[in-house]
């Protein structure tokens, strides 16, 4: 049995636009070639203002969003204050880095709305490396979806203009890569709070 029918396939990007982030991802979950779920959900709020979007292993990815959640929930209540995106960031490296020996099978797309308003965006690896980015994609599509990303991302863009550029890198993802299908979920975090969108094709 090789890896790659173990280790699942996805796609999900990442876009800072002028006053927050949008986080994307397609929904289905497929070991190797076989189509495990169609309404698979891989992107996750962590606080009021971060979120994350997933691939890899659906239980990893569970397993750390609800981890995570709960630590930031405890430094919160703690302190007395919203976590940042950075701090947020760096947690789950830390806590993907602690599990190196018997890695998470997951990457990750972190952004949110940090000090000062600025949309922030992270990549993280199995490993628990912290990437800053002004745009992401992550998975098996994600050399697809990041030549969308690249040729239509412009500083500034608004919400709308982000939204659909994620979608449209996503969709291109899919007709390329088996492992990527059934629609986009999209979580779009600003100060204000969240929008969460389902799109089904």
């Amino acid at each position: 049995m090789g890896i790659e029918s173990i280790i699942p396939g996805a796609t999900a990007v990442g876009i800072a636009f002028n006053d927050g982030v949008v986080l994307a991802a397609e929904k289905r979950f497929a070991y190797g070639n076989f189509i495990v779920s169609r309404s698979g959900k891989k992107v996750f709020r962590i606080t009021d203002r971060v979120g994350a979007a997933f691939a890899g292993m659906i239980g990893d990815m569970q397993v750390l969003v609800r981890y995570v959640q709960s630590m930031v929930k405890l430094k919160e209540v703690d302190e007395l204050r919203s976590v940042t995106p950075r701090s947020v960031a760096k947690l789950m490296g830390v806590i993907m880095y602690e599990q190196r020996m018997a890695p998470m099978l997951t990457q990750v797309i972190l952004g949110g709305v940090g000090d000062g308003d600025a949309p922030e965006i992270y990549v993280l690896d199995p490993l628990g490396s912290v990437i800053p980015d002004k745009y992401a994609a992550v998975g098996t599509g994600a050399e697809t979806a990041i030549s969308l990303v690249e040729a239509g991302y412009k500083d500034g863009m608004d919400a709308e203009a982000a939204v659909d550029l994620a979608i449209r890198a996503i969709k291109s993802a899919i007709l390329r890569d088996a492992a990527s299908g059934d629609g986009v979920d999209v979580l779009v975090v600003r100060k204000s709070g969240f929008d969460e969108r389902s799109i089904t094709f």
